[in-house]
């Protein structure tokens, strides 16, 4: 028989991005803790509405870990209290009875509310559309073995690529930086030869957009590390400034 957990929830109330918000607190009670955090806002929201009041207004799609949607500041940190993990994968066994928890949105200017605690990200888009892909001719797929290249540059590639672009970087980031997630995108490419050719445009166009929608500058706190649910390197930081580098030489 599963255990139950019982705690005092307090979670982020905003009717928008210009309204003043608050907190709203509930009790939970009897929550069996191999119920994820996101099933539990269910529970919430089943209460409020059977209650006649409004559902509390939250971010999620696969929960599955992958698609990054689950962005919840949960008791000081982006995701929760679980290492390398995302707010669906974080369940209340972690919690005790008596518990506080607090919840609240990404807060990061570049993320404006939409709603309690879903953001706007579509700057993370804008960012995506300034330079990270490639231009290739469609068609045919390639032959796997056309272009060779070295698994360790293939295995560090793909682990550039695990970034969901949840944007838990720029919400731990004391600045409000994006370079975590930005540097991830631009290194998945770099390592690879398909992205060779716009390397110089890629590194310029994304930093300048970065810049351009407000995310703040990195001061290599590490923040972003540590709070990374893919666990992403700051190497690739120091990559991008290599690539960007390169590329004002170049000019």
């Amino acid at each position: 028989m599963a255990k139950t957990v019982s705690f005092t929830l307090k979670y982020w109330r905003q009717n928008g991005p210009q309204a003043k918000g608050h907190f709203d607190t509930r009790e939970m009670k009897n929550i069996p803790d191999d119920t994820s955090f996101l099933e539990m806002l269910d529970i919430l929201n089943e209460e409020l509405i059977n209650e006649g009041q409004e559902p509390f207004v939250f971010d999620h799609d696969c929960r599955e870990g992958i698609c990054g949607m689950c962005s919840l500041y949960i008791n000081g940190h982006p995701h929760g209290p679980a290492t390398g993990a995302t707010t669906c994968q974080l369940y209340m066994r972690r919690f005790n009875d008596g518990d506080v928890i607090t919840v609240e949105p990404w807060r990061s200017a570049a993320f404006p509310v939409i709603k309690d605690c879903m953001v706007d990200r579509t700057a993370f888009d804008s960012i995506m559309q300034a330079g990270g892909y490639t231009t290739v001719r469609t068609g045919q797929a390639q032959d796997a073995n056309a272009i060779l290249i070295p698994k360790q540059d293939a295995d560090e590639a793909m682990d550039c690529a695990s970034c969901i672009g949840c944007g838990a970087c720029v919400a731990a980031c004391k600045n409000g930086s994006a370079m975590l997630f930005v540097s991830s995108k631009v290194s998945q490419l770099a390592l690879l030869p398909q992205g060779k050719p716009e390397a110089a445009k890629r590194a310029k166009a994304m930093i300048a957009k970065m810049e351009e929608v407000g995310f703040g500058n990195c001061t290599n706190t590490r923040a972003c590390e540590a709070e990374c649910p893919k666990n992403e390197s700051i190497a690739n930081i120091a990559r991008l400034n290599r690539e960007f580098i390169k590329a004002k030489l170049a000019d």
